[in-house]
Order: C-alpha cells, then structure tokens, then sequence
C-alpha cells in the first residue's frame, strides 16, 4: 500500500464532485432530491473516493472494514427512526396526536405558538437527552397544531428543532454531551457549564425572533376553515380522552430514567397500539377493511380488525380520510415504510464518510485547517469551521465531533487553551448545524420525521445558526476564557 500522505487538492476532489452532483440533483428535482437521486450522487462520490484510494496502493478491504464498522455503530439510530415511525402511525390511529392536537388549539394561540413549541421541545429534551425522540414525539403533534393554526411549516419546524436541540445540548443525557467533553479532555458537567454562556443568549434571541415571527404572520389563517372546524374534525373520527396521554408521558419518563431510546420507544408503539385497540375499535374496523377489504385479514371480529389495522399503521402508510384534503394529509402517516427513504440516505451518506476517512482524506483536509491556526479566535473558528464542514463531508455529527476534536485537542494543549473551549465549540459548531444539510444524518432523519423537507425548514432553525455564531464572537472578546489550572481534564479516552 502507498503510505504517502494525499494532497490536500486530491483530498477535496471528492468533496468537489459530491457537491457538484447534489447542486445539480436539487437544480433538477427540488425537495424530491433526498428521494433517490441525492443517494446515488453520495454513491458515485463514493465510488470515485474508492478509485482514487485503489490507484494510490489501498486494497478494497481497508474500505469495506470502514463502511461495515460506520454503518455497524449507526444500527441504533437506524432502529431508532424505524420505531419512531411505527410509533407515528400507532400514535395516530389510537388518537395521541389527534388529542394533542386538539389540546394544542384550546391552550395554544397563533402568536405565542412559535415560542411555545420551541420552550416545550427544550423542556423535553433537557429531560429526556434526546433531540430525535423530541422531535418524533412532541414534535409530530406540534406539527399538526401549528398547520391548524396557519403557520409556515418551515417556522413550525425551526421553532421545534431549534427547542431540541437547544435541551439535547444542555441535557447530562445526551450522547452528544458526553461525546464532546470526552473527546476534548474535560469532565461531563464543566462542559455543560461553559456551554451556558453561550447556549442561553441563542436561545433568548431565538425565542425573541419566533416571538415576532408569530405576531407577525398572517398567510395561511383560512388554510384550514378555523382551529373549530380542525377540532370538529377530529371529534367526528376519534374518540378523544385525557388518558390517551399516558402514553406519552410515560415514554418521555422511561426515557429520562435513561432506558435506552429503542426499548423505550418500543414500549412507545406496544402503548399506542393498546390504546387505538380500546379507544377507536370502529376507526381499526374502517382502516382494516381501506387496508384489505372485509374478505380479507383475520376477518371482522373486533380483534382481527384490531389487528390488521394496527399492523398496517405500524408498518405502512395510514390515512383518515376527511372532507378537507389538508386535514387528511394532516392525518397521515408512513409507519416503518415512511423511514425507509431516510435509512436509504443516512446509509449512503455515512459510506461517503466511511470511505474518505480510509482513504486518509478527512485527517488531510484537518490537518490543512491547523496549518491556519495561530491566537485563540483563529482555534476557536478553525474548530467551528471544522466541525461544520465534517458535518457536510462526512455527513454525520458524530464524526464532525469526534475528528475535529481528536485533531485539534494536541493544539489546545499546547497554547495553554482550556479544554472545556474545545468541547464547547465541538457541540456549538457540530451537534446544531448538522440538521441543516440536507444529507446530513440529522437532516434526513428530522426532515423523514417531521414530513417537512430541509431546505424549508433550515432557513428558520434560529438556535442552530446563533449558536455557532456566538461561540464565535465571545472567543473574539475574549469572554469566559478560563486558563488551563482552573479545569477539570480527564484521561484520553
């Protein structure tokens, strides 16, 4: 094998290629890229990374280990958005989100609706450590309370990502949280600590913007006839109860009780399941006999109908057929089927990642960066720019943490630059910004989830721009810089 260092050109060609081809995919397909073609243009930059390495002595081996090893570490998420899709349809179909939904027009207003949903998908994920059980489970319901209301989606979805993300960054939980400060050196809470200086202020403009946002928008008011005929509609098809919440709060609570996210939003379906079976017995008959036809299934008794409702709920595409064709679509959902798109993008984009770190171009393109880095502003923004372009490249947040950390932690070190600045600017540029790529492991999996497409969302997740922008103006002012004896660090992981 040549053991040569590549270029730093050779190290971008691919990169090159890749954002030529997705250019040209939404050019030619709009918000239908992530639907195929952006796939196949993730595969051929692939493809041309892999040819590149075998030209320069590396085997097919080194680059099939990779791939196997990336795609092996990513089977939880990938279990995660399955359920998370089962538990959409179950929820649905038991009248969970009809019953949110529901809640949310007598509680919620138009004009406090933006800050709203963003304060409650922070609460909930500070609890729970988890952005993507936020957004699978609140953020479905708020979803559909916002298009009741006339609102964007694109608000609505920026104001519910920008919510998580917000309490996935501060929560003690999150697997980001402990990643960042593991990497950089430092301990679990002096990270969380330092990352308040700059995670509250983005919150507070953010929230401060959503605010104004919602006083300020007007389109769409008529959309639906009013949130009275919405609540009429969703009276006629579902039996709507207070104790369909249980369900719920009790995954939110496993999860903050730190039961694994795949057990716990399993029991999540197994929930919605029983309650549709005892709470809507003649919705399960109706979209059993849609499903099959009355010949067809276990037959009519209310536990075959049960059944076969419930299954294709879980599994495939579920609609409520109402007189208005938005409040249909509202009551829609694509069960395990609707992921599969999404687990065919983040398979795809974490090969691409897989096999440009085997072929040595990620480290190469790092270490180009560090040549660059002199004061402590030029780390800072050396690491937040880093960790921005591993998030597009590598098309993961994991890596985008885990790469630049491990590469620029030697450099902290020896400027005397406290570690916790390091793990602090890891989350502030990495974990926030990788759902605003369209490719991106996060993007795929919120836009899949959400039903909202990234590029209408990422214009309005406020938190997720602010935050990498404030970590880069107080490492300008040289605010709550600590010196090196004042911090915790613990041995390499």
């Amino acid at each position: 094998m040549n053991a040569s260092r590549p270029s730093l050109g050779l190290s971008l060609l691919p990169i090159l290629v890749l954002v030529l081809l997705l250019a040209a995919d939404v050019l030619a397909f709009g918000e239908d890229s992530s639907y195929g073609s952006n796939q196949i243009a993730l595969l051929l930059a692939s493809g041309l990374t892999v040819a590149i390495g075998m030209g320069r002595g590396q085997n097919w081996a080194s680059f099939e280990g990779k791939i196997k090893d990336t795609i092996g570490d990513a089977i939880g998420a990938i279990l995660i958005l399955l359920l998370i899709g089962a538990l959409a349809g179950t929820w649905l179909v038991s009248g969970i989100i009809p019953t949110l939904i529901d809640v949310g027009l007598d509680v919620l207003s138009k004009e406090v609706f933006l800050p709203a949903a963003c304060i409650l998908c922070a609460a909930v994920s500070l609890a729970t450590g988890s952005s993507w059980g936020t957004v699978g489970t609140v953020g479905v319901a708020l979803i559909g309370i916002g298009q009741a209301l006339g609102l964007s989606e694109g608000w609505i979805a920026g104001a519910i990502i920008s919510g998580a993300y917000f309490g996935d960054k501060l929560s003690p939980l999150s697997d980001t949280t402990n990643l960042a400060p593991t990497v950089a050196g430092t301990d679990l809470f002096t990270h969380i600590r330092f990352m308040l200086w700059t995670t509250v202020p983005s919150i507070l403009i953010a929230l401060v913007v959503f605010t104004f946002a919602g006083l300020g928008s007007d389109e769409g008011a008529a959309d639906l006839g009013g949130a009275a005929m919405m609540q009429a509609e969703l009276a006629r098809h579902f039996n709507l109860h207070w104790g369909l919440f249980l369900v719920p709060v009790g995954v939110i609570v496993l999860i903050a009780r730190r039961v694994a996210p795949v057990p716990a939003l399993f029991l999540g379906v197994l929930g919605g399941a029983v309650a549709a079976a005892i709470a809507q017995p003649d919705l399960l008959a109706t979209l059993a006999e849609d499903a099959l036809g009355p010949a067809l299934g276990l037959g009519p008794t209310r536990l075959g109908t049960a059944f076969t409702a419930l299954m294709s709920a879980a599994a495939l595409d579920t609609a409520i057929e109402t007189g208005n064709p938005v409040v249909t679509d509202l009551l829609s959902s694509g069960g395990m089927k609707g992921m599969l798109n999404t687990v065919w993008l983040i398979i795809c984009a974490l090969t691409f990642g897989a096999v440009m770190g085997a072929a040595g171009f990620l480290e190469r393109i790092t270490q180009a960066i560090l040549t660059a880095v002199h004061g402590t502003f030029s780390l800072v923004f050396g690491t937040a720019f880093s960790s921005v372009v591993f998030n597009i490249i590598a098309a993961d947040q994991y890596i985008a943490i885990v790469v630049p950390g491990r590469m620029f932690r030697e450099a902290y070190k020896q400027r005397g630059v406290a570690p916790q600045l390091l793990s602090r600017t890891l989350e502030d540029a990495g974990t926030v910004t990788s759902v605003l790529i369209p490719w991106n492991t996060c993007g795929v999996a919120q836009s899949g989830v959400l039903g909202v497409g990234v590029l209408a969302f990422a214009p309005y997740c406020v938190f997720n721009y602010l935050s990498p922008l404030m970590t880069l103006l107080v490492a300008a002012i040289g605010f709550k810089i600590p010196p090196p004896d004042q911090t915790l660090v613990t041995e390499d992981a």
